[in-house]
């Protein structure tokens, strides 16, 4: 059993986790020796949060009920409100779920709470850009390690920009090995081109 956590907190950006909560959750596409997952909302507290489109998200678990575990995976949201306190527990289990070789996954402003810890020092990493990340953290020093692409893998961290959701998650997945490799290749092909011949190719790699 594969435990993804994914973090909620008010302001968090949608669109940025859609594809990969998507299919982790449903599991439509995976192939039929995978893995199955529990994919679990996670928060500070108890309370709901609001999205920025508007969504109220009551969460399942709180941080302190995240299991440290080398199958997990932590998904970290962009969102406005990174710079509050109330997430430095996560931020601290991110740290302990890298450590135990658990997979971390953080996209937009969720790479800066990781660089405001030095999490980014050493690792190979990207974000909204490098002057993103330097205005926002003025401790940051990984600029030798920031890759100017939408998102990108480094051992178990990967990391990806605002606008990198879809290769965020074909990265995750990949990660996760829930997939096939010609079902996530036709899968990925066929959100970022658009072309429906990618859609069918798709549906043959399920087929028995």
């Amino acid at each position: 059993m594969i435990t993804v956590y994914n973090y909620v907190l008010d302001t968090l950006s949608d669109w940025e986790l859609g594809y990969v909560t998507a299919e982790l959750n449903s599991g439509q596409y995976f192939k039929k020796q995978s893995d199955s997952v529990s994919v679990k909302t996670v928060c500070s507290t108890e309370e709901c949060i609001i999205t920025k489109g508007g969504m109220t998200v009551k969460p399942d678990i709180t941080v302190d009920e995240i299991i440290i575990d080398s199958s997990a995976l932590l998904l970290l949201p962009g969102a406005d409100t990174w710079d509050d306190s109330i997430h430095i527990p996560i931020i601290e289990k991110a740290t302990e779920l890298l450590v135990c070789g658990a997979a971390v996954a953080a996209i937009c402003g969720a790479t800066t709470a990781l660089a405001g810890v030095e999490l980014l020092d050493k690792w190979v990493h990207t974000s909204n850009s490098l002057e993103y990340l330097k205005m926002v953290c003025p401790s940051y020093k990984g600029e030798p390690y920031y890759r100017d692409v939408k998102a990108i893998k480094d051992g178990n961290l990967i990391t990806a920009s605002s606008a990198g959701g879809l290769l965020f998650a074909k990265l995750i997945i990949e990660d996760l090995e829930v997939f096939s490799k010609d079902t996530l290749e036709a899968w990925y092909n066929y959100f970022d081109k658009g072309d429906a011949t990618y859609f069918y190719d798709l549906m043959q790699t399920l087929e028995d």
